[in-house]
C-alpha cells in the first residue's frame, strides 16, 4: 500500500494542518508567526479583496470551524491506500450523486491550475452565471477551497454542508476497508454544496494527477490540462509521457478538451486519449493562443486569439507570461463550454471578457505585498515554476537586486528549483514554514551553497526572522535603488508570510 495524496502541493493535509493548528496555545510556531506579524503587517500595504477570507469574527463559529476543521484533519493517518475513486464514488452515491446536478470544466495540469481555474470562474461569472470553484491547495483559509458565486464559502456554510454529510461519511467509513481521506470528505462536501446552491457551472481542480483523483467522478464537458512537467515523479511517473496518461484520465466521452502548450510526447499521449473517447481537441499555439502581450501598470496588456476570433486590449492584473497563457486557456474553455466554434465562428462579447479578466486576482502568486522595498510571494514550489516566476519576477518589476527568502518541501526538487533562481538572486535567505514537510533549513541551506556559493546564503530557520533579514538587506541599498524581495518555495511559506504582512 502507498499513500495517496491529493494536492500538488502540498500534499492534501499539509496546508490544511498547518491552518487548523493556529491556535497559538497549539502551535508554538504559529504563535511566533502571529508575533511577527504585529512587528510586520505595518510595514505593508493595506489588506485587498483577494478572496481570502479570515477566521469567523463570531467566537462561537470559530470554535465550530475548528472543530470541523480538526475532525477533517483526523482523516489524515489513517488514509494509506491505493489509489482509487471507489470510496468517493460510493458516498456520492449515498448522497444522490450531487456532481450529476450541474455541468462542470474540470483542470489538470502540474502549474497554473489554481490560477486558470480562477480566471475561468471569472469569465462565467460576467456573464452572470452562478459558480461553484472547488481548488487545492488553500493559501491561509480552508474555506478557499469552496467558492460559491465567485466568493470563498461562508464559514457557517461550511460547517452546516459537513454536518449534513457527515452521517453518509460514517456509513461509508463502516462499509469500506479505509475510511474516506480529508480530500475525499471535502471534495464530496463541494459538490454536495454547489448541488445545494444550486449553480450553473462548477469549474473543479483536481488535486493530483487525474484518473484517480477524488474529483474525477464528474464527466467534465471541458477538459483542461494546463502544461505538464515532472513533479510528484514517484506518484504519477518519471517522464512527461508517463505524467499525460495519468491526468489524460480526466478527459471523458465527447468533451472538449482544451491543451495548453505541452512537451511533445506529452501531448501525443493526450491526443490519443481524445482519439479514444470522441472528444475534440482545441490545441494553444493552433486552435487558440497569445497573439501580443506588453507588460502594463499592476500586470499585461493582452491580445487573446480564442476559438471563435480575436480579443484584443485584454488588461491581466497578473504578471508573466505564464499567466497571459493561463488566460488564453481559460478563454478557450469558457468559448468551448459556451459552444463557440462549433459551427459557425464568433466571439463572446468583447466588453464582458475584458471586464472579467481586468477583476482578476490569484493570492500568492505574484502578488506584491508591500512597497519599499518591494516584496513580492509566489507558490512556486518545482523547477518549472521557479522557472516562470524567475522569468515573471525579472520581467515585471526589473529590481536591480533582488532577495529571495526560500522555504521549501523536503520532497521537491529543491536544487532544479534554486538553480531556476540562481541568476537573479543577488542573496538568498533559508527557512522553513511550519510544516512537518518542510525541508530543514540547515539540509535547505547546503544545497543553497552548492547553487549560491556560500557568500550568497544565510539561514534563518524561523520565516519571520527571514522575512525581516531579506528586507533589511533590501533596504541596504537604499529606498529609491528598485531593490526587491520574493518569497517562494511552497504554497504553506507563501501562506504564512502573507500572515506575517498583514494579509488575511
Amino acid at each position: 500500500m502507498s499513500e495517496r495524496p491529493e494536492n500538488d502541493d502540498p500534499d492534501p493535509n499539509d496546508a490544511f494542518d498547518d491552518m487548523v493548528e493556529t491556535e497559538t496555545d497549539k502551535d508554538p510556531d504559529l504563535a511566533v508567526i502571529e508575533a511577527g506579524s504585529r512587528t510586520l503587517r505595518a510595514q505593508a500595504g493595506p489588506p485587498q479583496g483577494d478572496g481570502i477570507p479570515a477566521r469567523p469574527a463570531d467566537p462561537e463559529v470559530d470554535r465550530a470551524l475548528r472543530g470541523v476543521e480538526e475532525e477533517l484533519a483526523g482523516r489524515w493517518g489513517e488514509t494509506k491506500l491505493d489509489p482509487s475513486v471507489q470510496r468517493i464514488a460510493a458516498l456520492l452515491d449515498i448522497l444522490g450523486s450531487p456532481q450529476r446536478a450541474y455541468p462542470s470544466i474540470h483542470i489538470t495540469g502540474t502549474n497554473g491550475k489554481t490560477s486558470t481555474a480562477r480566471m475561468i470562474e471569472a469569465l462565467l461569472s460576467a456573464f452572470e452565471l452562478r459558480t461553484g470553484r472547488y481548488t487545492s491547495p488553500h493559501v491561509q483559509s480552508i474555506t478557499e477551497r469552496i467558492s460559491l458565486d465567485a466568493e470563498p464559502i461562508s464559514a457557517e456554510r461550511f460547517i452546516e454542508t459537513y454536518r449534513d454529510i457527515a452521517p453518509y461519511v460514517e456509513m461509508v467509513d463502516a462499509q469500506q476497508e479505509y475510511r474516506l481521506s480529508f480530500f475525499e470528505v471535502l471534495t464530496a462536501m463541494a459538490y454536495a454544496a454547489f448541488a445545494d446552491t444550486p449553480v450553473d457551472i462548477a469549474v473543479v481542480e483536481v488535486g493530483m494527477g487525474g484518473t484517480w483523483d477524488a474529483t474525477n467522478v464528474i464527466d467534465g464537458d471541458v477538459a483542461v490540462i494546463t502544461p505538464i512537467s515532472l513533479d510528484h515523479t514517484d506518484r504519477l511517473g518519471e517522464t512527461p509521457e508517463q505524467i499525460a496518461g495519468e491526468k489524460s484520465g480526466i478527459i471523458k466521452k465527447d468533451a472538449t478538451v482544451v491543451l495548453a502548450q505541452q512537451p511533445v510526447d506529452a501531448a501525443s499521449v493526450m491526443l490519443k486519449r481524445a482519439v479514444e473517447v470522441d472528444a475534440t481537441v482545441a490545441r494553444e499555439g493552433m486552435e487558440f493562443g497569445v497573439i501580443s502581450r506588453e507588460v502594463a501598470v499592476g500586470g499585461q496588456m493582452l491580445t487573446l486569439r480564442g476559438l471563435g476570433g480575436e480579443y484584443p486590449e485584454i488588461f491581466l492584473p497578473l504578471y508573466g507570461a505564464h499567466q497571459a497563457h493561463n488566460a488564453a486557456v481559460a478563454l478557450a474553455a469558457v468559448e468551448a463550454f459556451f459552444g463557440v466554434g462549433s459551427e459557425h465562428a464568433r466571439t463572446l462579447d468583447l466588453d464582458t471578457i475584458r471586464s472579467a479578466f481586468a477583476a482578476v486576482t490569484s493570492p500568492g502568486r505574484m502578488e506584491v505585498v508591500r512597497r519599499s522595498p518591494t516584496v513580492v510571494l509566489d507558490a512556486a514550489h518545482n523547477p518549472a515554476g521557479a522557472g516562470a516566476a524567475a522569468e515573471a519576477v525579472t520581467e515585471a518589476f526589473g529590481f536591480s537586486r533582488l532577495v529571495g527568502v526560500v522555504g521549501a518541501s523536503a520532497d521537491k526538487d529543491v536544487r532544479g528549483f534554486l538553480e531556476a533562481f540562481e541568476p537573479i538572486f543577488a542573496e538568498v535567505v533559508v527557512t522553513r514554514n511550519s510544516s512537518h514537510r518542510a525541508m530543514d533549513p540547515d539540509e535547505l541551506a547546503a544545497v543553497a551553497v552548492e547553487v549560491f556559493g556560500a557568500e550568497r546564503v544565510q539561514v534563518e530557520p524561523r520565516l519571520d526572522d527571514a522575512l525581516e533579514v531579506a528586507i533589511t538587506l533590501a533596504e541596504e541599498e537604499g529606498e529609491f535603488s528598485g531593490a526587491g524581495v520574493l518569497v517562494t518555495g511552497s504554497v504553506i511559506t507563501v501562506g504564512e508570510a502573507r500572515l506575517l504582512m498583514g494579509r488575511g
